[in-house]
């Protein structure tokens, strides 16, 4: 089904997948999106309806429309808000992502991360003395800043489940359960280095994030946002319904990198780079869903293509998405580097 004959149906009736609606799934409320977060406008044509594939916490259909206007795609209409608990279970990966997965995994992605974060901070004309992770979950990031030196009182982190910052909190690290637009623990002016790592797509209102955490840099600081990016080869592949990257219906907002580059410059950050990022998730998802849940089902086959069980072939999604950034393409993930100016 292409996005005009999705325009033309009734969307909300699409049928859930034979597994979906087999399950105890409910039908959860949903709240309207008749806006653009990003210009503003109410025009809109649909971009892709899909199901929750992933964890199958509801069985609505989920209608990802883009502007007109910009291109910015949003989910419309999205939960409301008090669904939260539903589409994030106490069993949401990011909240024990260090024992989800192999440990082969989770060395291989400390290795990442660890290469991630040396080019952040060659963007940045100081070493920092502060820094925040939004959503930082477990807190592997504001540990590896703790390693290189930054007072563990100067880093801080924001994460929604309480329970999940207790041992931050007692390693000594500034950790707030809130969302980025009630916090107000962190002064204004006072970070050298924020991080978003796969945050801003989840939530309702990315410019209003944007603009706090813009308050939030000192002059010369550097915002590393890091989000699935709509013009990679697997979101294109499997725009329809089973791309990885629309994890329905926890992604609110989805972006190319001239839609997020212009949220950024709106709110007077100076974009100064950026980088192609692995989605190696985002190929397996999208391979797992589509072998999974089209025609006729192939589910032990789809288990090949589940993150958290297959190391090998999520290695060589890593490698494929590497070699495709080395050689100057768009891949499944951006990371784009916004600085506060007036560093000197």
């Amino acid at each position: 089904m292409t996005a005009s004959s999705i325009e033309a149906a009734d969307w909300r009736s699409t049928r859930p997948p034979a597994e979906l609606e087999a399950s105890s799934a409910p039908e959860i409320a949903v709240e309207e999106v008749p806006l653009c977060a990003v210009c503003g406008s109410d025009r809109f044509a649909s971009h892709a309806v899909a199901f929750d594939y992933e964890l199958q916490t509801c069985r609505n259909p989920w209608r990802f429309v883009h502007c007109n206007a910009c291109g910015h795609v949003r989910l419309h209409p999205r939960p409301a808000v008090s669904t939260l608990s539903v589409i994030y279970p106490p069993t949401y990966y990011s909240y024990h992502y260090e024992t989800d997965i192999h440990p082969i995994a989770v060395r291989a992605k400390a290795i990442l991360d660890r290469s991630k974060l040396r080019g952040i901070l060659s963007a940045l004309e100081r070493p920092p003395q502060s820094y925040c992770d939004v959503g930082c979950g477990s807190g592997r990031f504001l540990r590896q800043m703790a390693g290189l030196g930054i007072p563990r009182s100067n880093i801080h982190g924001l994460e929604l489940d309480a329970a999940v910052l207790e041992p931050l909190a007692k390693e000594g690290f500034r950790v707030f359960a809130e969302r980025v637009e009630d916090c107000r623990e962190i002064p204004d002016g006072s970070l050298d280095l924020v991080t978003m790592f796969h945050v801003i797509e989840h939530v309702a209102d990315p410019g209003a994030v944007i603009e706090r955490i813009a308050g939030w840099l000192a002059p010369g600081g550097v915002f590393a946002i890091e989000t699935p990016n709509l013009d990679g080869l697997d979101a294109r592949l499997f725009a329809r319904t089973y791309w990885g990257g629309y994890h329905v219906p926890r992604h609110w907002n989805l972006f190319r990198p001239e839609t997020l580059g212009r949220m950024l410059r709106d709110r007077g950050l100076e974009v100064v780079a950026m980088r192609q990022q692995t989605g190696h998730s985002f190929w397996m998802y999208s391979l797992h869903h589509w072998l999974r849940f089209e025609g006729h089902p192939h589910p032990g086959l789809a288990r090949w293509f589940d993150p958290f069980q297959s190391v090998a072939i999520l290695a060589s999604f890593t490698a494929f998405d590497r070699l495709r950034a080395l050689l100057g393409m768009r891949t499944s993930a951006m990371l784009l580097l916004a600085r506060r100016p007036g560093g000197g």
